[in-house]
């Protein structure tokens, strides 16, 4: 005959165990659960990176075609687009903003870099170009009209 109080502790022992199988059960299924999430996640991550690099890729500056010639466009300025990558022109412009003791108009710069200031029709090129090194991030163009580096 077997032992009543040897028989009472494997009957409790096997409550315990499948308690503890339950829960570890549950924990599995809550992992699995979210190996999955993250799997999906993973791919959401890869596709919106693509899809970022793809839209990097296409708004960086390419060269343009005016008349069947390649022409310079403006870079925008980032982190690794230094100052020698625009033309000897914008540079001259940038230098004239830069020399100046605060905000400039365009025709203070024209000065500078020898735009005859009296014809507007000589001015207006400038002005554009300044207006086109905003647009870029190279320069700020300030409410009044004036012109001056980026912080």
């Amino acid at each position: 005959m077997l032992d009543p109080e040897l028989l009472e502790r494997i009957t409790a022992r096997r409550a315990e165990l499948d308690k503890l199988e339950e829960l570890l059960a549950k924990q599995l299924a809550e992992v699995r659960t979210e190996r999955d999430e993250l799997a999906v996640a993973e791919r959401v991550l890869e596709r919106v990176s693509e899809q970022l690099a793809g839209e990097r890729a296409s708004a960086a500056p390419m060269p343009g075609q005016v008349g069947g010639q390649a022409v310079m466009l403006i870079p925008h300025r980032t982190s690794g687009v230094e100052e020698v990558t625009l033309p000897p022109d914008y540079q001259r412009i940038l230098a004239a903003v830069r020399q100046a003791a605060g905000p400039v108009m365009a025709r203070e710069v024209g000065e500078v870099v020898g735009v005859d200031v009296s014809v507007k029709a000589k001015l207006e090129p400038l002005r554009s170009k300044l207006v086109r090194l905003v647009d870029r991030g190279w320069l700020r163009k300030l409410p009044d009209g004036r012109f001056t580096t980026r912080l």
